[in-house]
């Protein structure tokens, strides 16, 4: 049986060629470098550092909007009527508020636009699965959502009132058209990254069937699949746009896309201007409060972001 003994080749003290015993000091010290190159530096990121590497440079790139667009006014660029002041958009977004119709113009495109969403997730979540795994379904139905995917959403406005007629129902439609192929090819694209040691390691496991999807090829096709949901929610956000805006009609209530194309018709501009900054908002701020994080914990669950 061979001997357990770190040995290594340099020469003895007494000058002869041999095998020496490595100090137990060496093997720790060696040991503690390997450490301290898979350890992962855990500190608490001030609040001075959080405001000026997180807030203060978007706070600057609006302020510059702003500031360009104030001067580009002032100096008569084109008429008022096509190019209001922010101070006139400043001034519809008051009287919206003060009339109570603000709040409940951008929940109602919010609130769609998720339930789309959702729809979309339930859908498009085992049909990518299926795409994925099943290489019969693939040949079949592969193309056809890369196909879906490259159509313009607002394609699907025009056949979905002919077939469902203005109402929620024909939203839910064109959100879902345009969502669910994205949805479906990021966890395609996520399952095709799996390393396929992870799978053999799995079926040795046990970890078969949808035991094996469950808890190998998801986990594994997550940052894909992430991907994917994030594209399907701009997809189901601009597709309801679209739709709101085609579509328009005091039976399916005023939201954003409505207010835009009443702005249009009235020409008035600062309202229009006024849906347009709603409209790039409402996609901003879902993408810092609901994506943003899931990526980060993703990173972070994969050794890839310093914890703060």
């Amino acid at each position: 049986m061979a001997s357990t003994d770190i040995t290594s080749d340099r020469k003895r003290p007494d000058g002869a060629a041999g095998p020496v015993d490595t100090k137990p000091d060496d093997l720790a010290g060696l040991e503690a470098g390997l450490d301290a190159l898979d350890a992962v530096q855990i500190r608490r990121t001030p609040v001075r550092e959080v405001l000026l590497r997180k807030v203060l440079p978007p706070v600057v790139a609006v302020t510059l909007v702003l500031v360009v667009w104030e001067l580009l006014v002032r100096a008569q660029v084109t008429e008022v009527y096509k190019l209001p002041p922010p101070s006139a958009v400043w001034d519809s977004a008051r009287e919206m508020w003060l009339k109570g119709t603000l709040l409940e113009v951008v929940w109602t495109s919010v609130s769609r636009g998720l339930l789309g969403f959702l729809l979309a997730v339930a859908i498009g979540t085992p049909l990518g699965l299926l795409v994925a795994r099943v290489k019969l379904v693939r040949a079949a139905i592969g193309p056809i959502l890369s196909g879906l995917q490259s159509l313009p959403s607002v394609a699907w406005v025009a056949p979905a009132v002919i077939w469902l007629g203005l109402n929620d129902q024909m939203m839910f439609a064109v959100i879902l058209l345009g969502a669910v192929p994205s949805i479906a090819n990021g966890l395609v694209s996520g399952v095709d990254q799996v390393p396929p040691l992870f799978l053999r390691a799995g079926r040795t496991l046990g970890a078969i069937g949808i035991r094996g999807t469950w808890h190998i090829v998801l986990p594994a096709a997550l940052p894909g699949y992430l991907a994917g949901l994030k594209q399907g929610w701009a997809f189901s956000w601009r597709s309801l746009m679209a739709a709101e805006i085609i579509a328009s009609s005091p039976e399916l209530g005023l939201g954003l896309g409505q207010l835009l194309e009443n702005g249009r018709s009235n020409f008035d501009m600062p309202g229009v201007f006024l849906s347009i900054l709603l409209i790039l908002f409402v996609g901003i701020a879902i993408d810092l409060l609901i994506f943003s994080p899931l990526e980060r914990w993703v990173l972070r669950s994969r050794g890839l972001l310093v914890k703060n």
